[in-house]
C-alpha cells in the first residue's frame, strides 16, 4: 500500500525536562492502514498526534507526509488532510447545524461545498444520534454526543490520515462502544487511514490494528 506518512529518527523533549519524550522514534503509515498507539499515561501519546499535525514542532529528525516534510506545508492546508480529534471535543456555543459547519467558515476550506441539511442529518443517524436535532444547541449534549459530533465534523472535510486522541477515555461504555463501531467502520468500509492513541484494551470486533506500545521513548510493535 502506498505510504502516507512516515516518521524517521523523531527527536522531542520539554523544555527543562529530564528526559526526551522522543528519542529516535520512527514509524510508517500506509494509506487504508489503522494504527492504535497505546503506553501508559504521559508517555507523550498525545504529544504524538500533535507533532504530526504540526500543533507543536519537533526538536530532531523529520516526519514526512506524500513525500513531502509536514513543515513544507502551510499549517491550515496540513491541517485540512490531517486533522486532529481532541481528547475533550471542542463545541462552539452554537447550535448542532453550527458546529458541523463551522470549518467550513475557514479561507482553506473555501472552495468546498457546504452539506445540505439532508447530508449532516443522514450522518446523525449513522453515527447513532438520530435523536439529536441539528438545531440542538451543541453544548448542552453528552460528552459521548459532542465527542460523535466532532468525528463528524472532521469527516465532512474528508481528510486523508484522522489522527484520534483518546476518543472513549471520558465516555460510558455504550457510548464507547459506539465510538468505536464507527472508528472500524471509517476503516473497513470508507478507507480511511486512521491513527488512534488511546488506553483502552477492548478489540476491535471486525479488523485488527496494528498495535504499538509507546515506551522510553520509543515505539515498539506489539
Amino acid at each position: 500500500m502506498p505510504i502516507l506518512l512516515e516518521i524517521e529518527s523523531l527527536g522531542f523533549s520539554y523544555e527543562n525536562a529530564f528526559s526526551p519524550v522522543f528519542s529516535e522514534l520512527n514509524l510508517s503509515v500506509g494509506q487504508e492502514e489503522f494504527i492504535v498507539v497505546k503506553g501508559a499515561s504521559g508517555t507523550g501519546k498525545s504529544t504524538l498526534l500533535r507533532l504530526i499535525c504540526r500543533l507543536q514542532a519537533y526538536d530532531e529528525g523529520h516526519i514526512l507526509f506524500k513525500r513531502r516534510s509536514i513543515e513544507s506545508y502551510k499549517p491550515a492546508e496540513l491541517r485540512r488532510s490531517i486533522i486532529y480529534v481532541a481528547q475533550i471535543p471542542s463545541m462552539i456555543d452554537a447550535s448542532v447545524r453550527e458546529n458541523l459547519l463551522f470549518p467550513f467558515s475557514f479561507a482553506v476550506n473555501g472552495s468546498m461545498a457546504e452539506p445540505a441539511d439532508a447530508r449532516l442529518t443522514e450522518m446523525l443517524e449513522q453515527f447513532y444520534l438520530q435523536d439529536v436535532s441539528l438545531l440542538q444547541q451543541a453544548r448542552n449534549l453528552s460528552v459521548g454526543q459532542q465527542q460523535r459530533i466532532a468525528l463528524m465534523r472532521a469527516l465532512l472535510l474528508d481528510p486523508e490520515i484522522l489522527l484520534l486522541d483518546e476518543p472513549t477515555s471520558a465516555l460510558d461504555a455504550k457510548s464507547a462502544s459506539m465510538v468505536f463501531s464507527i472508528v472500524e467502520h471509517l476503516n473497513t468500509r470508507q478507507g480511511k487511514t486512521i491513527i488512534m492513541v488511546t488506553h483502552s484494551n477492548r478489540s476491535l470486533s471486525t479488523i485488527s490494528p496494528v498495535e504499538y506500545l509507546l515506551e522510553q521513548s520509543k515505539l515498539r510493535k506489539i
